[in-house]
């Protein structure tokens, strides 16, 4: 892309970004917030879905109850598209959690076997693995490097151990934002009969990501951050061919072929359906889902491509700063391995932290570390007055 294009290009996401603030996020007028890797925003659009489902639950007999799932169908297709995959991959949960115990349960893990967790990775992609000690299963947490990422080439020599089963991973890591390469990864994992597990958590919403160019096999995610969905909302990704090879360890009514006709309810068929619908654990909660269901098309409309190409603009006073050698930045800052997750680590981090709340910006200390989370609706002018800050406290 030559200059005037990438000039071009820019004006256009930050004309798409000051809109976005205006319709769907007023209260940016007096607030910074860059902390979406903790808590993400609901837009107003998906407010008024979620208000919308509520006040009919406070009138029971207004429900339209099959419209109610033809929507959660909807929301189905709306997540596949994220990630470009099919409708009957996606099985609707309430956290990334619920997604990597379904996870860690439902693969034919044994005694003996190994699975591998990079050391530093967000507890929910730890306990669910170490609970399979209990069986016999092995959890090895391989150290990072020294700058404190996970080891790619560590793991994808270790998965050709036939031992190794499995390496669960996240796609950006929630304590200094590397953004591991999933294709290297899934790609040695694939060539050595290893199971590739990934929690989407803290990278779907804020970087592309093509489960069809990937090895993946299951994928969990949750709402509440990049995907600026309501608490209780998520996903499960299950490739296809790996689904009916694997059973839920809790199985819900409706994870059941014939549920859907209420008259024959009691004939109790023991067949679960052949999509990631097996693995939902109903009621739903509606609501969530179809609150994520819309701020999810508000991602797809902005498109993440161009969400990750703004929040490059919009972390620029922080990597330049960086360059200069005005900060200490912790994150990588490599185009590969950056993401929408940027770390500082000022020398008097608790005094850095309280003057940046003071000037009105939210972020979050994570690992010794100041944590910036920005989002689509950012500004790079936000991020300066963070930066003000930070190098007050280099």
């Amino acid at each position: 892309m030559n200059t005037q294009a990438a000039a071009t290009s820019r004006r256009d996401l930050r004309k798409r970004c000051l809109e976005l603030r205006l319709k769907e996020f007023p209260w940016t007028s007096n607030t910074i917030y860059f902390n979406n890797a903790g808590i993400g925003p609901l837009p107003e659009r998906s407010r008024v879905v979620v208000d919308e489902l509520v006040a009919e639950k406070m009138a029971p007999h207004t429900i339209d109850v099959p419209g109610l799932f033809d929507r959660l169908a909807e929301t189905r297709r709306t997540v596949g598209r994220l990630i470009n995959a099919e409708a009957d991959e996606i099985g609707l949960t309430t956290s990334t959690s619920l997604g990597l115990n379904i996870a860690a349960h439902a693969l034919p893990l044994q005694a003996s076997d190994i699975v591998l967790v990079p050391q530093r990775e967000f507890p929910a992609n730890v306990y669910p693995w170490l609970q399979l000690e209990s069986r016999g299963v092995k959890v090895e947490l391989t150290q990072p490097t020294s700058d404190g990422w996970p080891d790619e080439k560590y793991l994808c020599d270790r998965v050709s151990d036939p031992k190794v089963k499995a390496l669960a991973i996240s796609l950006v890591q929630f304590s200094n934002g590397y953004k591991a390469n999933i294709a290297r990864l899934g790609e040695a994992c694939r060539l050595n009969d290893c199971y590739l597990v990934v929690d989407g958590i803290q990278g779907i919403g804020q970087t592309p990501f093509d489960v069809k160019s990937t090895a993946v096999d299951i994928m969990a995610c949750g709402g509440q951050k990049w995907l600026l969905s309501p608490f209780g909302s998520g996903f499960v990704y299950v490739r296809k061919g790996l689904l009916e090879q694997l059973e839920p360890t809790f199985v819900g009514w409706l994870a059941f072929e014939g549920t859907d006709d209420y008259s024959r309810l009691t004939e109790y068929e023991y067949k679960l359906h052949t999509d990631a619908r097996r693995f939902e654990v109903n009621t739903l909660p509606f609501q969530d889902l179809l609150g994520m269901d819309e701020s999810v098309k508000l991602l797809l409309d902005f498109r993440v491509a161009n969400i990750e190409k703004w929040l490059r603009e919009v972390c620029r006073p922080v990597t330049d700063a960086a360059q200069s050698d005005k900060l200490r930045v912790t994150s990588s800052l490599d185009r590969e391995h950056s993401s929408g997750i940027v770390c500082v680590a000022p020398k008097r981090l608790t005094e850095c932290f309280r003057r940046l709340e003071e000037e009105g910006v939210r972020a979050s200390v994570r690992e010794g570390a100041v944590r910036l989370s920005p989002h689509c609706y950012n500004t790079p002018e936000e991020m300066e007055k963070a930066v003000a800050v930070l190098t007050e406290y280099a």
